[in-house]
């Protein structure tokens, strides 16, 4: 299959292109290699594709239309999967109207040239926080109600309904998938995991916002292979939570860390702004429709993940 992913440079990206080179898949990536982040941790990961692989590669930021038409007017493409955006609940809240500006007009760009191009099936990446602030109960797909806690969730509900828009106008296959809290190895180093196995191997206190809080992390590999049973059963309009399926607490997940780290040291803070209680997915649509089924848990998870961390010091 001839498949575009969007930001493919980037955490998830990366190892979903790597995983579909593996598996025989024709790859184009598009990123634009912004500073959210370290652009030479990008290249690296990118890096990582092209040992596996050919790919073609566009250094191109997707707000620009004339770009994006000619990408898909020179491929023909099968499937995309959007994965790029501007990332992160705080920096969201500090520029609002970058995030606005980017993850609106390039969703914008991609879903018209897909619908344009006859591409049969369009992936967008989601998130979790389009649920909002709730607590105590699984998410499930219908509980969208648009009361979001930050620009980025709205960016991400606003993302759900442009891709609703430009299906009805172009009848491609649709599939959302809101992923809940993603880590791993080479994980988003803003993210709550890579930024504590940084301190912790650094030997410097690490910081909590929440000791009540709660988060649904979901592995890299199983969001991978969520994403590849997406790309295997198109339907023609469908919403997923991938998720593990369990919450884990702020202090259960200190009490792993604990377990690697025994000199740990802990600051409580106040909440931050944005920020939402709790995330759990509710992934019986997904385990019935996808046959998706999580593999590893935390413990596995952050075990693979610390020992990563310790070969990598230089991408923390």
């Amino acid at each position: 299959m001839e498949l575009l992913i969007t930001g493919g440079a980037g955490f998830i990206g990366s190892h979903l292109a790597i995983h579909l080179l593996q598996i025989g898949h024709s790859l184009t990536i598009v990123d634009n290699l912004n500073s959210y982040y370290s652009k030479e941790r990008k290249i690296a990961q990118l890096n990582r594709v092209r040992q596996v692989g050919d790919i073609n590669f566009y250094h191109v930021d997707l707000t620009d239309e004339e770009a994006v038409k000619k990408i898909f007017q020179t491929h023909q493409f099968n499937a995309v999967v959007h994965l790029a955006a501007m990332p992160g609940v705080p920096k969201s809240i500090e520029l609002p109207l970058i995030y606005l500006e980017n993850n609106m007009k390039s969703t914008v760009n991609v879903l018209k040239w897909a619908g344009e191009t006859n591409v049969k099936h369009v992936i967008f990446a989601s998130s979790s926080s389009v649920y909002g602030n709730r607590d105590g109960v699984p998410f499930s797909e219908e509980m969208v109600n648009g009361e979001v806690a930050s620009p980025y969730a709205a960016t991400k509900v606003g993302g759900e309904s442009l891709c609703h828009v430009y299906q009805s106008l172009y009848g491609f296959d649709l599939s959302i998938l809101r992923f809940f809290t993603v880590y791993g190895p080479w994980g988003r180093p803003d993210m709550a995991i890579p930024k504590f196995i940084k301190k912790l191997l650094n030997n410097e206190e690490i910081y909590i916002y929440d000791q009540e809080s709660a988060r649904d992390y979901t592995y890299i590999d199983d969001i991978v292979m969520g994403i590849e049973a997406v790309i295997n059963n198109p339907r023609k309009k469908e919403i997923y939570n991938l998720g593990y399926g369990t919450p884990i607490k702020i202090t259960q997940l200190l009490a792993k860390l604990k377990i690697h780290f025994p000199q740990m040291k802990v600051k409580m803070l106040t909440p931050r702004q944005g920020d939402v209680k709790m995330t759990w997915s509710d992934i019986s649509k997904a385990k019935k429709m996808l046959n998706f089924s999580p593999q590893v848990d935390i413990s596995e998870g952050l075990d693979k993940t610390i020992i990563w961390a310790k070969e990598h010091k230089e991408y923390l």
